[in-house]
């Protein structure tokens, strides 16, 4: 994997837990992108009789936006070929991405960085849909990306290399770096959001631009365009023979 791809892989993992640092304190005390948690919340909820609204329906609302998020990726990156630089659809979609974050930080700011009632709900979901859809994207990015969004099994698999001596999970300081990077996204997205709640959370939008900027979308995006003007041009002159 290229130098490039892991910054860009350090940006979506702070955006990721900045994402899930303000859905969790912002919007209902889910997470937008660790499924696993909302799954034990869900649980608990259910099982101390929480009321639907308060318990229940967050941690849904936060699981159905990332399985659409997941799902529509899924099948917009579907049959792209693992490769570095990162697949075209793959890097256009991180582009979509940061648009979905950026349209809920400019919401939440107009609510003054303290939405409520239908409006926390859509952000939440929103929020969830674009960790959804990052999860899917690093999984059609293949060999060349990583996990931005869930950090279980990355941090398992360098505390069990470290241990056996097998040093599973290479290039260890990288994923060292993503664990970091999750963890001071999460703490800069709540210091923003604490010192100044309108802009609290812009920081997800400017992270994963950053992330997309790091891929270069622009040359290639200029090359697909030029293939694509040509493409005809090619068709006609073989008609003309």
């Amino acid at each position: 994997m290229n130098r490039r791809a892991q910054v860009s892989l350090l940006l979506l993992a702070a955006a990721s837990g900045a994402v899930d640092a303000l859905a969790f304190t912002v919007l209902g005390t889910v997470f937008a992108g660790v499924m696993t948690g909302n799954l034990v919340l869900l649980g608990v909820a259910v099982g101390s009789g929480s009321g639907a609204q308060e318990g229940v329906a967050a941690p849904l609302y936060a699981l159905g936006g990332y399985v659409v998020g997941a799902a529509l990726v899924a099948r917009v990156c579907r049959g792209v070929r693992e490769g570095t630089p990162w697949p075209g659809r793959v890097v256009a979609y991180l582009g979509v991405q940061t648009v979905v974050l950026a349209a809920v930080a400019a919401v939440a700011g107009v609510l003054g960085g303290h939405p409520d009632g239908a409006w926390r709900t859509v952000l939440l979901v929103a929020s969830a849909v674009a960790m959804g859809g990052q999860s899917a994207a690093m999984v059609a990015a293949g060999s060349g990306a990583a996990p931005t969004t869930y950090f279980t099994g990355t941090l398992t698999t360098l505390v069990t290399g470290a241990a056996d001596g097998t040093r599973r999970g290479a290039g260890q300081w990288w994923v060292v770096a993503r664990l970091c990077a999750v963890a001071g996204g999460a703490a800069g997205g709540v210091a923003v959001h604490a010192g100044a709640p309108p802009w609290g959370f812009v920081s997800p939008a400017l992270l994963t631009a950053a992330a997309v900027v790091c891929q270069k979308p622009a040359h290639r995006w200029r090359r697909a365009v030029t293939r694509i003007h040509r493409t005809p041009l090619h068709d006609t002159n073989n008609e003309s023979h």
